[in-house]
């Protein structure tokens, strides 16, 4: 056996009294499919043993601050010495050039704004940075640089996969983290897919022959007496006789159910409702997006299976 460090011959680290203790106090770290995948990118980068100790140093609050930023990650780590240690971790940034073939490509997928506007990562986001020649999660080492004080040789350590861990739930809450790491805040990239769209939009007013003043028009800008009377519409009341007859002639319609591409999207746009923060009962309740996300998925579950006879409407 060789001179150097056994497991049981290193110091114990000390037990921090306010360190941030991991969420996830069992099982595999991180909820959504996008910190799941910051966590893959871990795991190919750092050996077992330190991403062991790594996992046990966040759930024990080990990591005493973590503090995010375009200019990357800092914290500190207590360690087996009485000063805690300093870790970093920080990220290549996109060149302009990158983000605008990003934005581009994310622009064409209508689902992609309305999912991160919402709170959501599309699925296939990757997809898009792909197709730019790029990618959103380290792909290799050159992707991130890490540093740590303490006196390991190896880099990432077990303080700076403590650190990773914790940033893999901090994703969990808000996926434009790593946009931010990346280079882009939530601003940015939000903005940016709104002028695409618009200016996809215009153009395809244009593109079947509506001038400047036609598109005016269709947008309500020009003066009432510019505007075309508006067709008659018989009113509701007077057409319930055929109100559940199809008009003669009308090809048979291929009818579709499937779940919504993403659950509870108002109530993630405007997020946690004033009343469910300072309500007195606040300590121990759920989280209201996941609580309501929750509901609008059974709801959802109910409708399907109503509507394709699998149970009773009194059920």
């Amino acid at each position: 056996m060789g001179w150097g460090y056994r497991d049981w011959d290193k110091p114990k680290p000390r037990r921090a009294a306010d360190g941030i203790k991991a969420k996830t106090q069992r099982g595999a770290f991180g909820k959504t499919w996008w910190a799941g995948q910051w966590i893959e990118a871990l795991e190919r980068l750092v050996d077992s043993g330190r991403l062991q100790r790594g996992r046990s140093y966040a759930r024990s609050g080990q990591v005493l601050t973590l503090d995010i930023g375009a200019q990357g990650v800092h914290a500190k780590v207590q360690g087996s010495q009485v000063k805690p240690y300093k870790v970093s971790i920080s990220f290549r940034t996109l060149s302009d050039g990158e983000w605008e073939k990003v934005i581009e490509e994310m622009s064409s997928e209508a689902l992609y704004a309305a999912r991160l506007l919402s709170g959501e990562m599309p699925e296939h986001i990757e997809e898009a940075f792909k197709a730019a020649g790029t990618s959103l999660f380290p792909a290799t080492g050159a992707d991130l640089t890490t540093d740590c004080s303490c006196p390991d040789w190896s880099n990432p350590c077990k303080h700076v996969a403590a650190v990773y861990y914790l940033l893999g739930e901090r994703f969990d809450e808000d996926p434009f983290l790593i946009f931010e790491l990346r280079g882009r805040s939530k601003e940015q990239i939000s903005e940016a897919l709104r002028a695409r769209r618009t200016a996809a939009d215009a153009g395809a007013g244009a593109a079947v022959g509506l001038g400047p003043p036609d598109v005016e028009k269709a947008a309500g800008l020009l003066p009432e007496e510019e505007v075309e009377e508006a067709e008659e519409v018989t009113a509701l009341d007077g057409s319930l006789h055929t109100f559940w007859y199809t008009p003669l002639g009308l090809p048979d319609l291929a009818l579709h159910f499937d779940a919504p591409p993403a659950n509870a999207l108002p109530v993630k746009r405007l997020g946690t409702p004033p009343f469910w923060r300072t309500s007195t009962a606040t300590v121990g309740m759920p989280d209201f997006r996941e609580l309501m996300e929750e509901s609008y998925i059974a709801t959802a579950d109910y409708a399907l299976r109503l509507a394709m006879g699998e149970m009773r409407e009194e059920e």
